[in-house]
């Protein structure tokens, strides 16, 4: 087997969130969603795929996030496998199917066999779409309990849930959610939603996070990126990703270009905003409203 080699410091150097369980997540991952989604169901094994994953992983990303529904689980673990990095050094993310109902052992025992693993990190819902009523989440919910129990999920979690999906898990729980992903930037801050998870410790992630570089410009954040990534001397990218960071959200980011990756390893971790730059990005963003993604589940203008 090929072992690649990364920098033992550059990874060390991530920080990490503690969550409610007792295990800690890294700040920064890498998203197998959006540009490395398979198109097609099981679409046969795409090499581009594997590729931006290899490469990922050999830029120093230790936190890989994936989904069922991507379609690329089966790429995911052979590059973990060619990559040669111990299992215990990586954080791995895969994701049960949000838009219909499944059996959720079967769906489960079906992603760690695709990527070709005994246990993942964390085991999230991918959405609330498939519930018609608060009993149907909670079963989920409950599937997932019993997946944690057994060992083969350290964590597990939501994504693209709101306070009322929350509090529905909740009520019935025996295990709350260590983590909501969601989609998280300047111009989509959810209202209350990070009080509402702070105030039941709960963790956020964020994905989509570079959203006002990418997909909504020209903006009222612009100019504070383009001044403070002059002021530390990195990208407006890497100020995107550390403001998530220094407000105890992991960021999660993707690229197939080898010289950004290196570049997010190399600079993300080395500096901080001050409270009040978090701030001031925080107050321009509240200006424009936009929502790159589930815009077919969510109203456009739903700004929870």
């Amino acid at each position: 087997m090929e072992s690649i080699e990364t920098s033992p410091t550059t990874w060390e150097s991530i920080p990490s969130l503690k969550l409610n369980d007792g295990n800690k997540i890294p700040m920064i991952a890498y998203g197998l969603g959006t540009a490395n989604y398979k198109k097609g169901e099981r679409a046969g094994y795409d090499e581009n795929v594997f590729n931006h994953a290899y490469t990922a992983i050999k830029c120093g990303f230790h936190h890989l996030d994936g989904a069922e529904v991507y379609g690329n689980e089966e790429e995911l673990g052979a590059a973990i496998r060619k990559s040669g990095v111990p299992r215990e050094k990586l954080y791995i993310v895969t994701k049960l199917n949000g838009t219909k109902k499944q059996n959720v052992q079967t769906a489960f025992n079906n992603s760690l066999e695709r990527l070709g693993l005994d246990y993942v990190d964390l085991y999230l819902v991918h959405a609330p779409f498939f519930a018609e009523t608060p009993d149907d989440l909670q079963q989920v919910w409950a599937s997932l309990e019993t997946i944690k129990e057994s060992g083969k999920a350290r964590s597990i979690g939501v994504s693209n849930f709101i306070q009322e999906h929350i509090e529905t898990i909740l009520a019935t729980a025996k295990i709350p959610p260590a983590i909501n992903q969601i989609e998280y930037h300047p111009y989509l801050q959810h209202g209350s939603l990070v009080a509402f998870h702070r105030s039941k410790n709960i963790a956020l992630s964020a994905y989509a996070p570079l959203t006002a570089i990418t997909r909504a410009r020209p903006g009222p954040v612009d100019v504070l990126y383009a001044e403070l990534s002059k002021k530390y001397g990195v990208t407006e990218g890497d100020i995107a990703l550390r403001w998530c960071i220094d407000q105890d959200i992991v960021a999660i980011t993707t690229s197939s270009r080898e010289q950004r990756l290196h570049g997010y390893m190399a600079k993300v971790p080395g500096f901080k905003l001050t409270r009040e730059e978090i701030e001031s990005i925080a107050k321009a963003g509240q200006q424009k409203h936009f929502r790159g993604f589930q815009n077919a589940w969510i109203a456009e203008d739903d700004r929870r």
